[in-house]
């Protein structure tokens, strides 16, 4: 099957359809990592929404239907990559890879040196993806119950 997607910068009114990707795919997540509580279940629309309007989030959107989101905050040259999440029936088609790619030009476009986020060290199929995209363990904490991978990316110097 062929697919063709589109990756555009979210806008409020996308709220609602990034917040069913999120939860479907913070569900899995947490059943695949054996986890039991996560943050990201207890975001409302309305919390989506506001972080829409003040960090950088992406959408993949295939036939007017939001099949992924990722979301960046920059502080100073650093930045941090949360709430990254494909709908299952989308995976394994280049919607993640293609998130992921343009949220390196984004960081890099803005002069940033390196980017963060947290995962499941458990959860496989994620290192692996993450490894495949230049991230490495920085640490991992057991601070939410769970053994939790803080995997950094540094972006060469211009």
């Amino acid at each position: 099957m062929d697919y063709s997607f589109i990756i555009r910068r979210a806008v409020p009114e996308d709220a609602p359809a990034v917040y069913q990707i999120l939860q479907k795919a913070f569900k899995e997540y947490a059943q695949a990592a054996g986890v039991k509580e996560l943050e990201a279940l207890n975001e409302s629309i309305s919390d989506v929404e506001h972080e829409i309007k003040n960090k950088v989030v992406y959408i993949a959107v295939i036939d007017n239907l939001i099949i992924g989101t990722i979301r960046v905050e920059i502080i100073g040259d650093e930045s941090f990559i949360s709430r990254f999440a494909v709908n299952s029936s989308y995976r394994n088609i280049g919607v993640g890879k293609a998130l992921m790619n343009l949220v390196d030009k984004h960081l890099q476009l803005e002069g940033v040196k390196s980017v963060s986020l947290y995962t499941a060290s458990k959860y496989g199929t994620l290192m692996r993806f993450y490894y495949g995209h230049g991230f490495y363990v920085e640490s991992v904490s057991h601070d939410r119950g769970y053994p939790r991978a803080r995997m950094v990316k540094e972006y060469p110097r211009k």
